[in-house]
């Protein structure tokens, strides 16, 4: 797997990844239709932030957002995961300090930040549009 700049083009894998994600996941409720989630990607998050993307044999299979040091999102298609590509996207956007926002039934992500030296920050019972706990988790890098 290689990692690269997202470019425009790459808003529709991105979208499925998330959507896929949100439809594999029991405790997460769809809040943004399939459509809805892809236009955001195109018209949002592809020209406006830090995106990288992972590839395997041209396909793309993870993709990391960042605002600044705030990471906005990172999935990996299932195929994807436990290969190290969400370490090396993370650090592909690694800026001092690092924070974002993760669910708190997201037990693996929680686990996988820990490792990567992230430390809980704070928690809500639910300050989201999901309306489901979360935690804010930051790093010094």
């Amino acid at each position: 797997m290689k990692t690269r700049p997202g470019k425009a083009g790459d808003a529709p894998a991105c979208a499925a990844i998330f959507n896929d994600w949100v439809d594999a996941t029991d405790w997460m409720p769809r809040v943004h239709s399939h459509a809805d989630v892809a236009r955001h990607y195109r018209d949002r998050v592809l020209p406006r932030q830090d995106v990288h993307v992972g590839e395997e044999n041209g396909v793309i299979c993870g993709f990391i957002a960042a605002d600044g040091p705030f990471v906005t999102a990172l999935y990996l298609a299932p195929a994807a995961r436990n290969r190290g590509l969400g370490a090396r996207l993370l650090a592909s956007t690694r800026q001092s300090p690092q924070r974002l926002w993760t669910f708190q039934p997201n037990t693996a992500a929680c686990r996988f930040y820990a490792r990567e030296g992230f430390r809980e920050n704070r928690r809500t019972e639910g300050d989201n549009e999901e309306g489901l706990p979360d935690i804010l988790l930051e790093r010094a890098t």
